[in-house]
Order: structure tokens, then sequence, then C-alpha cells
């Protein structure tokens, strides 16, 4: 039997965050959210556009503020979008979601 690492910490996914930007994080994260709301509202409506527009920005802003995670699942999310891929955003929306559950920041 293998031993797994401590559950709370498999569970967390730290983040270190540049002081300098770590009072803009909590809004930065909190509007990822919102963008879930939007995606899967607009996927539902057969919005595309939305959703590529939505993916397209977290895949530029992602990396700036250190969620590399987050640059990758919108650039998947802007292509599924191209794609008119209903499943794959909905998916990607999900991993979002998770990552977003997960995610703990720490400034030094």
């Amino acid at each position: 039997m293998t031993s797994k690492p401590d559950d709370d910490r498999a569970e967390k996914t730290i983040i270190r965050v540049d002081p300098d930007i770590a009072e803009l994080i909590p809004g930065f994260l909190e509007n990822r959210r919102k963008d879930i709301a939007a995606m899967l509202d607009s996927v539902q409506r057969g919005d595309f556009e939305t959703v590529q527009v939505l993916g397209h920005s977290m895949k530029g802003a992602g990396g700036g503020y250190g969620f590399d995670a987050i640059t990758e699942i919108g650039a998947a999310l802007e292509q599924a979008a191209t794609q008119r891929n209903a499943a794959e955003i909905r998916n990607r929306v999900h991993e979002l979601s998770r990552y977003l559950d997960r995610v703990e920041v720490i400034s030094d």
C-alpha cells in the first residue's frame, strides 16, 4: 500500500504571488467565479462568442497574476468556443471551478 500525502495539502494548490499585486488577487479570483456563471449561462443559450471573449481574457490575464492554470484553462475555453463545442466548454468551466476551490494564495 502506498502512502498518500496529507489530504488537506493534496487538495490545495498553493500559489505564491508578488506582494505588490497581492491586494488585487481576491478580486481577480472573484471575477473568475463570475465568469464561470456567465459562461455556463452563455453556453446554455448557444452564445459561444461570450465564452470565447471570456476565455481569451483569462488566457491573457492568468499568467500576469501568477495563475498559469487559469491561462491554460482560458486558452482551452477560447478554443472550445471557437469550435462551438459545448461539452468541452462545460468540462473546462468545471475544471476552472475545481481549481478555484483548491487554490490558496500566499504572498511573500
